[in-house]
């Protein structure tokens, strides 16, 4: 018998069938069709929200009504999980247009810090040196942190988030060019928070998803069950979009409740959470937004436009990655192509052609990746 992913329930607790909810899960696929044979046949670009309800309206035997609605809102707010803003935002054109990496779904045990700290090896990193001002000259870039010091190099690499990009919380002198400060003003950057509960003992099923189905996907929740992963009794809500934005203009405690909340909807009898943890990556200053992604009407070629380099300065992050936009992949594989572009014009500029033969070829998107991690495929 195939295991559950899912386990969905009602707002009175009561759990949806299975069978109902693997039935739906074809029909929301089958929505999803429907709204890429619409774009095929139109010019221009719409939310995926007005292209499902279009959709709707051509095929009357698609619509659903009562806890069927819900269930069908409950797979739309996961898509506006995988894409950090409501369906109203997201673009019918660009919305499958990512490349998906091989292997499937799978969770890092350990989270990130096996990454930092081989990629971290030798290197003189700084931290709490939160950079104000990037000026470039010929030969040369000087970058001021907040304290006053200033950092002279011969090239740097830009990689902050594109919510602190849009924000303007760094100078650059002189001013970007036209072109890349449109690419900054036009992409979208969403946000998805974790809001995480670790309890005495685990009280759920075993399952890597709980939800609770609405009528609206605003009232929809779920909740990531790391312990099917890691074995710890730990569960994390994860809103995004307008529900994440109103979440994070509350406390700490408060937004904790509120996701133990939606968790006593669908187990009434739920113990308190022994401690949380409450990520607010729209409103931190180091962040302004969690990832990118492919808003009406906005040109793919954006993402190409904030990576191209402006004389010295390079750019990387998962915002100027064209085929894996909106991930860690999409991160460090720009961040690899940048560094060997900015090591490059460093060699070419002090003309050191017999260092240019040991270096390693030029490096792409999909080039491998060797770094020791334990994953969960849950």
């Amino acid at each position: 018998m195939e295991q559950m992913i899912y386990a969905l329930y009602d707002t009175n607790g009561r759990q949806v069938p299975q069978e109902l909810v693997e039935k739906l899960g074809k029909v929301f696929e089958k929505i999803l069709e429907e709204t890429g044979k619409l774009r095929e046949e139109i010019n221009e670009d719409m939310s995926i929200a007005k292209a499902i309800a279009i959709v709707m309206a051509r095929n009357p035997h698609l619509r659903q009504e009562g806890i069927a609605h819900e269930v069908l809102q409950w797979y739309l707010c996961r898509m506006e999980g995988w894409f950090a803003t409501d369906a109203d935002s997201i673009s019918l054109q660009g919305w499958d247009q990512e490349v998906l990496l091989p292997g499937g779904h799978g969770l890092m045990v350990r989270g990130y810090r096996p990454v930092i700290n081989t990629l971290a090896k030798g290197l003189d990193i700084r931290l709490n040196h939160k950079v104000v001002e990037i000026v470039r000259h010929r030969n040369r870039v000087e970058v001021t942190v907040s304290s006053g010091q200033t950092f002279v190099a011969d090239a740097a690499v830009v990689t902050v988030p594109l919510g602190v990009l849009k924000a303007k919380t760094i100078k650059f002198e002189p001013r970007l060019p036209e072109w890349k400060e449109e690419a900054i003003r036009e992409l979208t950057v969403g946000v998805e928070n974790k809001i995480v509960l670790h309890f005495g003992q685990v009280f759920w099923p075993n399952v890597e998803f709980l939800g609770v189905v609405s009528s609206s996907t605003y009232g929809c929740s779920y909740f990531l069950n790391l312990h099917k992963a890691t074995g710890h009794p730990v569960l994390v809500y994860m809103p995004a979009g307008r529900l994440a934005r109103d979440i994070e203009k509350t406390s700490d405690e408060a937004a904790a409740q509120f996701a133990f909340s939606q968790l006593k909807k669908i187990l009434p009898n739920a113990a308190e959470p022994i401690n949380y943890l409450v990520s607010r990556w729209g409103s931190d200053e180091n962040t302004l937004g969690s990832y990118t992604f492919d808003g009406v009407n906005k040109p793919r070629d954006l993402y190409e436009k904030l990576r191209i380099p402006v004389d010295n300065l390079f750019f990387a992050g998962e915002a100027t990655s064209v085929k894996y936009t909106g991930t860690v992949h999409g991160a460090f594989s720009t961040g690899v192509m940048a560094a060997e572009e900015c090591k490059m014009r460093v060699l070419e500029r002090f003309r050191e052609l017999d260092m240019l033969e040991m270096c390693h070829p030029a490096m792409g998107e999909d080039s491998p990746v060797s770094v020791p991690l334990l994953i969960s495929r849950l």
